[in-house]
């Protein structure tokens, strides 16, 4: 990946998303913010980003469907994983109290995390943005006395702001699942104890036709980590199924069963076969 790897996130500096991508990757990196999911994809697609960093599952608001969408479509792999714990901050310009905040900007999933905040709180309204740290940078821009937000510490102190209250998420067992991404030739090798691949696959629409493909993961007690269905695009009621297991994708179990199901399905692909323990 060269000397300074660029990994594309998206949101503006001090999202989340850029938090995980030093996790992963170290601090010597150069984070790109781009706006959407689809704009960090095309990032490394166009050889702007080496990989991207993308969050795929929260543990309370569930999958991220349009990143799974994205996965099928793109030839990028799943090079490796971290589970970021997210921690809400309530913050505000410099001089602005905390008693005269009436509306409190944020990302939605982020805004209903912290509905706690809001019930005890009843002067303060919620206001929906496209990023948690986008909404700092808005608040510093618009310079009010009366406004907020809700983001990560990090974002405070990259636009200048104060952090009024720390932990303003109602679960604090709430963290995000983020995925490296990046084309099959710029993944570095990286030896790790535990691994983990991804799969997609699609089956005949008959009865049963589910419970024979996981029987090709049970015949050989490869341990199922998680599946997640989503619909097919133009085909009614017909549905992709996204599966994680435990084991790299050349493991003797791992490889029959993969070819067990390529036998019985309309179509597989192997998303990534990546260390759990980056």
């Amino acid at each position: 990946m060269g000397d300074r790897i660029k990994v594309a996130f998206q949101g503006e500096r001090g999202a989340f998303s850029e938090k995980a991508a030093h996790r992963l990757l170290g601090a010597d990196i150069e984070t790109l913010p781009r706006q959407t999911f689809e704009d960090i994809f095309e990032a490394v697609v166009a050889g702007d980003a080496d990989c991207c960093v993308a969050p795929i599952e929260n543990s309370l608001a569930g999958s991220i469907h349009r990143n799974y969408d994205l996965l099928l479509e793109s030839q990028l792999t799943i090079a490796a994983e971290t589970n970021l714990r997210i921690a809400h901050s309530l913050i505000a310009p410099p001089d602005v109290p905390f008693e005269q905040i009436r509306r409190v900007y944020s990302h939605p999933v982020a805004l209903a995390q912290c509905t706690r905040l809001f019930k005890e709180h009843g002067f303060m309204e919620p206001a929906a943005t496209h990023d948690t740290a986008g909404a700092v940078r808005l608040v510093m821009e618009r310079g009010r006395n009366d406004e907020a937000a809700i983001a990560s510490a990090d974002a405070a102190k990259i636009y200048g702001a104060r952090v009024l209250k720390d932990n303003v998420e109602d679960n604090s067992q709430n963290y995000t699942r983020f995925l490296l991404l990046a084309p099959p030739a710029r993944i570095p090798a990286k030896p790790a104890r535990r691994w983990k691949t991804s799969i997609v696959f699609r089956m005949p629409n008959k009865p049963g036709a589910l419970f024979r493909a996981l029987g090709a993961f049970a015949l050989f007690e490869i341990d199922l980590a998680r599946i997640e269905s989503r619909p097919v695009e133009g085909r009614p009621w017909e549905y992709s199924f996204y599966l994680d297991l435990i084991g790299q994708q050349d493991e003797p179990d791992v490889a029959h069963s993969l070819k067990n199901l390529v036998q019985m399905a309309d179509m597989v692909k192997v998303l990534g076969s990546y260390p759990t323990d980056w």
